[in-house]
């Protein structure tokens, strides 16, 4: 096994199971619904009760990102050990995550001439940044030479893509992404957007009338992007308190053939906070083997 520490901020939205099973540390993004009292995701506030006081209690979060400090601190135990760390971050197109990962190296470079810090941009976020650092994580359990997990790694999370759909436009206008009219006419037709997540960018696509038509239009959108290639990837299903619905989406999958290496993921806050919560995803990440 190869002697990289494997790290990543809580974006990747992968359960203490996955994180204890490939020994990968985390560094949390912090939320706040004042402005005043900051969480750290993960660790004192759950998604669970993220989504409960988005919905009950109509908050409003928002997140900041690790400090530089964090950084340090995760990374220098093992820099003093002479282990050589990976650290996995959340779209630079998203969060300035990644600039303070690769300023917190720079730092310990400093210190630890030696030390080696790699630092990734996964160009992904929620569990499809995880399944970027799941890829990344089986490779150096395979004892993978760090040359060659970047090279793969690079290739992999320009080929992982998300499709989303909301379940409400208020936490998209709450946000600055859409309009007040635009939100008011689109909840007035119950008009839900479908949005990709490609390339490190929330792009949207086009919009339906309707819940149902919405989550049809996920699957057919998937389908059409993955048919044929199935043994090229890793399926993915995620929501944000919409468990039913992404159950569903994903038998209706597996009975057409596709299969999960996960099951159904809870998106955090990253997007929870921007998209809320009845968000659905459905979406595939290349596997590490396909370029061998």
């Amino acid at each position: 096994m190869s002697n990289y520490k494997i790290i990543s901020d809580s974006s990747c939205d992968l359960t203490k199971d996955l994180l204890e099973k490939y020994d990968i540390d985390i560094i949390p993004y912090y939320i706040t619904f004042n402005g005043v009292d900051y969480f750290k995701e993960g660790v004192n506030i759950s998604y669970e009760e993220l989504y409960r006081k988005m919905r009950n209690e109509k908050a409003y979060p928002k997140t900041s990102l690790p400090p530089v400090q964090d950084y340090i601190d995760k990374f220098r135990p093992y820099v003093e050990k002479g282990v050589d760390v990976i650290c996995v971050c959340l779209t630079s197109k998203f969060s300035g995550a990644y600039q303070c990962a690769i300023t917190s190296a720079g730092i310990l470079k400093e210190e630890f001439p030696d030390s080696k810090i790699y630092v990734i941009d996964s160009e992904s976020a929620t569990i499809f940044q995880g399944c970027v650092l799941l890829e990344i994580a089986k490779m150096n359990e395979k004892g993978y030479p760090i040359e060659k997990i970047i090279e793969i790694s690079d290739a992999i999370k320009k080929d992982t893509a998300a499709i989303f759909s909301v379940d409400t436009l208020e936490y998209l206008q709450k946000g600055g992404r859409i309009g007040k009219v635009a939100a008011f006419a689109g909840s007035l037709f119950n008009i839900k957007p479908i949005i990709f997540l490609e390339n490190g960018e929330l792009l949207p696509s086009n919009k339906v009338m309707g819940r149902k038509k919405a989550i049809n239009e996920i699957m057919e959108i998937f389908e059409q992007r993955v048919k044929g290639k199935e043994h090229l990837y890793n399926f993915t299903v995620a929501c944000s308190d919409a468990v039913e619905e992404a159950e569903n989406m994903k038998a209706v999958l597996e009975e057409k053939g596709y299969s999960f290496h996960l099951p159904v993921s809870s998106i955090g806050a990253t997007i929870t906070v921007h998209a809320g919560p009845g968000t659905i995803a459905a979406g595939y990440s290349r596997k590490y083997e396909s370029f061998e």
